[in-house]
């Protein structure tokens, strides 16, 4: 339990890199759907060479074989976990920092149990009182950023793709876990080296959202990248693409009930104070206010106590 929660904290500094610089690029003048689709076409050819190097043919067979075997579940897998989630995150940097950004998106640890739900999963009861406290921290820190009610229409924008993607990653990720955990049990992918790679499974995600990012831009038509665009975003691929999905994922993978997921997708709040540091240190942002950190320290406070919850029902549990 300890080492996947310190796996899913190491996996937040590095999804950090994302909303650091997409702010970044947004500044720059860069279109947000490029900034999306191209972390993705990074990503794909990081993770073809890297396994290709590491002669990890057996993993790569697997994902053919998934693809071949259930080509529209990976699809829809991808397309969610990747393409719904990570567009309206690019959008909303074009609206406000990436702190903010960051702090909204924890949002995605109250999605948690809707998603469990969904699947018909155990729902952790313990430690759900705490996740209002992380509620109420986005909705301080949002409300200093649009400077109280005064622009509900920008704040508006901003906000609700942002809850889209907070939806739309666990979802995408319960779909992969519950593939995973039905090959375990024998079903079609039984035995399938990909499903039980950190670098595979985020291949097979990542070419399952092809369609999306093809739809995307046809249906956007941005116009072309910026110069500072592509090497910002090869950076975000690899560093929140490959690195920290991979470890996310990795922690994931060693959850053996829904406790442990929830606590695992409860690591990703540290994102707020990594986001908050690295646009401080490399785009000399303003820090927040009292507002917006009493708004922080709330989020920091509900994932320690939701945590440590966790873990002491865990341990009271036997």
């Amino acid at each position: 339990m300890l080492r996947a929660l310190l796996l899913g904290v190491l996996s937040a500094f590095f999804f950090s890199s994302t909303f650091v610089l997409n702010r970044a690029m947004s500044l720059e003048g860069g279109h947000w759907a490029w900034t999306a689709a191209l972390r993705y076409a990074y990503m794909l050819l990081m993770l073809l060479a890297w396994l290709g190097i590491t002669r990890q043919g057996a993993v790569l067979r697997g994902v053919w074989n998934a693809l071949r075997t259930r080509p529209l579940f990976w699809t829809l897998a991808g397309g969610v976990g990747f393409g719904v989630f990570y567009a309206p995150l690019c959008y909303s940097a074009t609206r406000m920092p990436g702190w903010v950004v960051a702090a909204t998106w924890q949002a995605t640890i109250l999605a948690t149990p809707l998603v469990l739900l969904l699947f018909g999963r155990k729902v952790p009861t313990r430690g759900l009182a705490f996740t209002g406290l992380i509620f109420l921290g986005i909705v301080l820190v949002n409300l200093e950023q649009a400077g109280g009610f005064g622009d509900a229409a920008g704040l508006i924008l901003g906000v609700l793709p942002v809850l889209l993607a907070a939806l739309a990653y666990p979802l995408g990720n319960q779909l992969a876990w519950e593939a995973r955990s039905d090959a375990a049990r024998g079903g079609p992918e039984a035995a399938n080296p990909a499903l039980e790679s950190g670098p595979g499974l985020v291949l097979l995600l990542c070419l399952g959202s092809l369609p999306f990012w093809l739809a995307l831009l046809l249906v956007v038509r941005p116009e072309a990248p910026v110069d500072g665009q592509w090497v910002q975003t090869a950076l975000v691929a690899f560093l929140a693409g490959v690195v920290a999905t991979s470890l996310f994922l990795h922690a994931r993978n060693r959850a053996r009930s829904s406790y442990e997921l929830a606590a695992v997708d409860a690591t990703q709040s540290m994102e707020v104070v990594f986001s908050l540091v690295g646009e401080i240190l490399f785009l000399h942002a303003a820090p927040p206010g009292l507002l917006g950190f009493s708004g922080i320290a709330l989020v920091t406070l509900g994932l320690v106590l939701y945590v440590a919850r966790q873990t002491a029902g865990r341990k009271a549990g036997g």
